[in-house]
Formats: structure tokens, sequence, C-alpha cells
């Protein structure tokens, strides 16, 4: 008998991609200080509308591309699950749950894309993926939900709806992949643009007229815009079009980690030993996301 590897037990991780789109999920991270210590309070929905619309035309100007045929549709369909739809579910969240609560909810992404990747994409369904998803969320959630979590039937229903429409997003977007000749940049513009366009009702129906904007706030934008926006949404694309999904999907256990440090680093919130734990869980969840399941015996042996 031959010992032959599959081809999932054989790939390598492509660590600088890997890299590159974990920026993504880490500077999402910093969105809850930004939005607490330099945006005007009580506007969570145009926070979304300007960190989406304006990325989307800046990237729609600096590559002077458009969807064609199919894609116009397509784009669409993305940008309102990975960001128009998205972003409302988990502003209401962290508005009608304790932020570990709703950090806790929106980590189970990894769990919902290991079940659409089945779906949509056709690939069988690993322990390996389940197992790591839920250490994962378990990680978060030690990390995040303190004693005095509370529960909100609405709040977590949204929570969970978040993260099952950007898990979709990210299938969708894994399964169509990017076109040819479009790059990061443009494909990112499209759907920002289109997210965006789908939040312009739906902030000025909820939230009615935008807030006075004084300096902070100009930064705060520039922030969640150019960085968390543009760039960010740029990087993530591109890592989704080309990595597995399932790993992609994990690194988004960064955004609530991140968010828990700058918290301590900024705000002199503590962090124990159960954190701690948390931390070291979620983080192995992270690495062993990025590597190929083991293969079985009954594999080895074909």
């Amino acid at each position: 008998m031959t010992s032959q590897l599959s081809p999932a037990a054989t790939r390598r991780v492509d660590v600088p991609r890997v890299a590159l789109t974990a920026f993504a999920p880490a500077v999402w991270g910093t969105t809850y200080i930004v939005t607490t210590e330099f945006l005007p309070p009580g506007h969570p929905l145009f926070a979304g509308l300007l960190r989406a619309l304006p990325a989307g035309l800046l990237g729609l100007a600096l590559t002077r591309t458009l969807p064609r045929g199919a894609w116009w549709g397509k784009a669409f369909v993305l940008g309102v699950l990975n960001i128009g739809l998205f972003l409302p579910l988990l502003f209401v969240a962290a508005e009608r749950l304790p932020g570990g609560v709703a950090a806790t909810l929106a980590a189970a992404q990894p769990l919902v894309v290991a079940v659409l990747s089945v779906v949509v994409l056709r690939e069988r369904l690993t322990g390996w993926r389940l197992c790591w998803g839920a250490v994962g969320m378990a990680g978060v959630g030690l990390v995040v939900i303190g004693p005095e979590a509370s529960f909100d039937g609405v709040g977590v229903a949204a929570g969970l709806a978040g993260a099952a429409t950007m898990a979709l997003g990210v299938t969708l977007t894994k399964r169509w992949g990017r076109p040819a000749g479009v790059g990061p940049t443009a494909f990112a513009g499209w759907q920002l643009t289109a997210g965006g366009l789908f939040l312009v009702p739906v902030t000025f129906a909820v939230e009615g007229a935008p807030p006075a904007v004084d300096g902070p706030a100009v930064l705060g934008y520039l922030w969640l815009g150019l960085v968390g926006g543009l760039l960010a949404y740029a990087l993530w694309f591109r890592g989704v079009t080309s990595l597995p999904v399932a790993s992609v999907a994990v690194l988004a256990l960064l955004s609530p980690l991140v968010a828990a440090v700058l918290g301590a680093v900024v705000l002199d919130q503590t962090l124990g030993a159960v954190q701690l734990a948390g931390f070291a869980l979620a983080l192995a969840a992270l690495v062993a996301g990025q590597l190929p399941a083991p293969f079985s015996r009954k594999e080895s042996s074909k």
C-alpha cells in the first residue's frame, strides 16, 4: 500500500495572503472604540452608511471599472449581504445586547460558513471545521461575555441573522469568484456602493437627519471609510476569492479579540484569567482554521 495525501492534506498555508486578509477583521475590531470615542452617539446606521458609500464611490472612481452583464445583479446581492443587511443587523444586536453577547453571536459565522459550504459549494462537512468553529466561538465568549450578560430575543435573532447574512455573502463570493480582469479594489467598490445605496433609505427612515459632525468625528469617519471600508474590504474579498472559504471565515474571530484588547489598553478594561484563557482558545481556532484537516487512515491507505 502506498501512502497518498489528499489535496486538502497537502495544501500549504499562504501565510502572506492570510495575514493580509486578516488585516480586515482586525481593523473592523477598532469600530467599537472609534464609534464610542470619536463619533456622535445615536447614529450607528449613519456611521455604517459613511463607512460604505463614500468608500465604494472612491473605489469606482479609482478603478473606473463597472460590472458587466450578470455581475450587476451579483454585485448588488453581495453588497447587500456583506454590507447593506449585515451592518443594520449588527447594530440592532449591539444596541439590544451587551457587547460581549453580540460579539459571540457574530463569532458563529465560521460554523454557518461550514454548513453553507456543503449546500452552496458542494464541499464535505468535516468535524475539523465544526470543532474549531465551536472552539473559536467559545473562546470569544469567554473573552467578552461578563457575568452581567443578558439575552434579548430580538437582539439574539439580529445577531444570529447578521452572522448568517455575512456567512452567506462570503460563501457566494467564493462561489462566484471575481470577474476576470477585475481587481480587488474595483470588486470591493461594487459591493460597498451597492451596500451603501441600500443603506441610504434605511438610515434616514430609522435615524432621521444626519448628526452634527466635529473634527474628531471627521477623523473617525475617514478611518472607518478609507481603512475599515475600501482597504479592508478589498483585502477581505481578495482573500475570500483566493483562500479556502472556511479558513477565511475563521479569521472573523479577530474582530472581537482586537476590540477586547483595545478596550483593555485604551479604556483600562480588565482582562482576567478567564478572558486570557478565551484568548488562547480563539487564537488556537484561528491557527487551526488555516491548516488542512487531518486525513483519515482510510484515505492514507488508498
